[in-house]
């Protein structure tokens, strides 16, 4: 029987960065992977969908420059498009699974299961192990109606060989949003079907209804506070029906209805550990109830947010608490969230929504977009809302812009170290740039 001291279920961003760091510290370590190496995000999430919205990126802000920029002349070939997605996401699986291996770390293809606190069986071979680590991820929900079977998921969406000609998505989340704002830009006509009347909530509620009314400005048709009942299939096209008696015919049908915890079939239940619908129930050392077993990533039970950098985070913590490097309980920084629709939004730290609920905060608005034409691209409608406690220090922020990833981890740096306009203007930034009008607009908004 092999026997190591770590085994990790899940090869994703959740395990592989413990499983290298504790390889270097000496650590005898496997990693068992039932899929494809290196998990969702880098083979059929985040990788995949920033790699396709690129060319998208390009048409939206050309989009900025009318009557200088001929941008109805501009196209996204979504053929070559997809062949250059596969050159590049196609191989980094074997890439990362030979990396592993040069590292030292053994490579077990086979569905994990637990069979007791030290035992993992792989597909009929039992491995030992001092410690594991279940980083299963999460897989995509299905509606439980009729003609569920006909429906995508994002993964399908991602490896689309042409892009159909209508495409209907149940659910108007991030996965519906970030995936509507390239179809319309494909030429596509793109409906949106969502059980209430508020889509993406979580992200400033102003900042959505621009985005919202912005896409549907381009074509898409929202249909909110209906429920899906059916989807039949009629030739080579769908009729989805609601609730309410709303029809659509598309040639496509994505539910992006949310993603759910792997945590059936690997043994939790035999073992007795502590699960619920969200996912994996742990302490705040992200050990389950059996404490040599720890769990990371998407399929935690957390409040904190599903995201690869959190992963990776939990990732890096598991493996100095193995290694006795860090007894402490995890602490998580403020962490920032990014959509990735045309425009993005992005927010990190205290919610406007929240500081509107307390005398402790100052909220300001930095309309950026338009204080800084030359500088901000001609983007005019880009902005920023800010959270400032007693101290004048950022504790949040909510940006709608093209740039916002990249301007919500500058402003992530900031809330994290306790940043003040003092500290800030003991820094030089490059000039002319983005991010050094928004970093003298935030300044003095911060005195």
């Amino acid at each position: 029987m092999k026997k190591f001291d770590v085994v990790f279920i899940g090869s994703g961003h959740a395990a592989w960065h413990a499983a290298l760091t504790l390889k270097h510290a000496g650590k005898s370590v496997a990693i068992i992977e039932k899929d494809t190496i290196a998990g969702t995000c880098t083979n059929y999430g985040c990788n995949a969908k920033i790699l396709l919205e690129g060319p998208y990126e390009v048409l939206e802000e050309a989009s900025h420059y009318p009557q200088i920029i001929e941008s109805d002349q501009l196209h996204v070939n979504w053929k070559n498009l997809m062949q250059y997605k596969k050159a590049v996401i196609n191989p980094l699986s074997n890439t990362l699974k030979s990396m592993f291996e040069q590292q030292g770390i053994e490579v077990i293809m086979g569905a994990g299961k637990l069979v007791d606190a030290h035992t993992v069986d792989v597909e009929g071979t039992p491995i030992q192990a001092e410690n594991i680590v279940i980083a299963t991820g999460q897989h995509s929900n299905k509606l439980d109606i009729e003609g569920s079977a006909l429906t995508h998921d994002s993964r399908d969406f991602l490896s689309l060989d042409k892009m159909p000609n209508s495409i209907t998505f149940i659910g108007a989340g991030i996965i519906s949003i970030e995936f509507a704002s390239i179809a319309i830009k494909s030429g596509a006509e793109v409906h949106v079907i969502h059980h209430t009347d508020k889509p993406l909530d979580g992200f400033n509620e102003k900042h959505i209804a621009k985005l919202i009314h912005k896409l549907e400005s381009e074509g898409v048709q929202f249909h909110l506070n209906e429920n899906v009942q059916s989807v039949q299939q009629t030739g080579s096209s769908y009729h989805v029906t609601t609730e309410s008696g709303l029809s659509v015919d598309t040639d496509y049908v994505l539910d992006a209805t949310g993603r759910k915890p792997n945590v059936q079939n690997i043994g939790l239940d035999e073992l007795g550990i502590e699960y619920s619908e969200k996912g994996i129930q742990v302490d705040d050392h992200l050990r389950t109830n059996i404490h040599n077993i720890y769990a990371s990533g998407d399929v935690l039970d957390k409040t904190i947010p599903k995201l690869t950098p959190t992963a990776t985070f939990e990732s890096n913590y598991i493996a100095t608490h193995i290694l006795g490097i860090n007894p402490n309980p995890i602490q998580y920084p403020a962490i920032p969230s990014v959509l990735y629709s045309l425009p993005r939004l992005s927010q990190i730290g205290v919610t406007v929504k929240d500081a509107e609920q307390s005398e402790a905060y100052t909220i300001k608005d930095i309309p950026f977009g338009k204080q800084m034409v030359f500088e901000y691209k001609n983007e005019t409608e880009a902005e920023m809302t800010i959270v400032l406690n007693a101290d004048k220090q950022l504790v949040g922020a909510e940006i709608y812009a093209d740039d916002a990833a990249n301007l919500i981890n500058l402003l992530t740096f900031i809330v994290n170290q306790k940043l003040t306009a003092k500290d800030l203007n003991q820094l030089i930034f490059a000039f002319p740039g983005s991010s050094s009008g928004v970093l003298d607009l935030l300044k003095v908004a911060m005195m």
